[in-house]
């Protein structure tokens, strides 16, 4: 008897959520693209994209060599984020000076989440976004400035002390940037968002990642505000550490 009052109960629940649900048919989103992303201590997933100044690459294609990735922000609106331009200038003077790539038999990649002439345009822009950087580093009245704004624009100054040499002539490239037209591989890679860093526009997280000779990610750095990136001094250090052993 109680087994049927059981049987009883259920059936009229059952009876009044079918009574209850909604009268319109409910559909499933569409699965979205699956996010592969970047692990600590396993091989970067794979892609290959052009560079613009011709070829094409990526982590497969360059085993055997140590590879630097790095995905600056790109644009926010109509706005080149000045800080991915220093970045890119930092390691290209540190491959002037002491050969980067050479000593850590290095490959440095540039991934930027746009077509083939929006790239180019990010290259072309160089002077004018080291412009900008420059009057951050040197604003008018700095002297009278409150102590705690002075603290910051100290800060600012060692951030982006070589924007003034930078800001001489074009952007040398002597690392491939490369094409990721619509952000596909940062967007699998789950570095491409609408809303990071108080911006809700489309754009990539600042990420760095060293993959060794095998492929596998020794080290990864995602950002979490604009400012907040390894600078050339910082990367040369964990390459003598985690590559070069010393």
């Amino acid at each position: 008897m109680k087994l049927l009052c059981k049987i009883v109960v259920v059936a009229i629940v059952l009876a009044a959520a079918v009574l209850l649900a909604p009268a319109f048919p409910q559909t499933s989103a569409a699965p979205g693209p699956a996010v592969q992303p970047v692990v600590l201590g396993f091989p970067m997933p794979d892609f290959s994209l052009p560079a613009i100044q011709g070829g094409t690459y990526g982590p497969s294609a360059l085993k055997g060599k140590n590879v630097l990735v790095i995905f600056p922000r790109g644009k926010v609106d109509d706005t080149w984020c000045w800080i991915c331009h220093y970045q890119y200038a930092e390691l290209a003077a540190l491959e002037a000076q002491r050969g980067l790539r050479k000593a850590f038999d290095l490959e440095v990649l540039f991934v930027l989440p746009y077509d083939e002439a929006e790239v180019r345009h990010w290259v072309e822009i160089f002077p004018s976004q080291m412009a900008v950087i420059q009057k951050w580093t040197n604003p008018p009245g700095a002297d009278d400035f409150p102590p705690a704004r002075k603290e910051r624009l100290e800060k600012v100054q060692r951030l982006f002390a070589r924007a003034a040499e930078f800001g001489k002539g074009p952007m040398p490239t002597p690392f491939p940037i490369l094409v990721d037209k619509d952000g596909a591989v940062s967007k699998r890679l789950g570095l491409f968002r609408t809303d990071w860093d108080g911006s809700a526009v489309d754009q990539n997280v600042p990420t760095t990642v060293l993959l060794d000779a095998s492929g596998e990610v020794r080290f990864k750095y995602t950002s979490q505000v604009t400012f907040d990136r390894p600078n050339a001094a910082y990367i040369m250090q964990i390459m003598e550490k985690l590559i070069a052993g010393r």
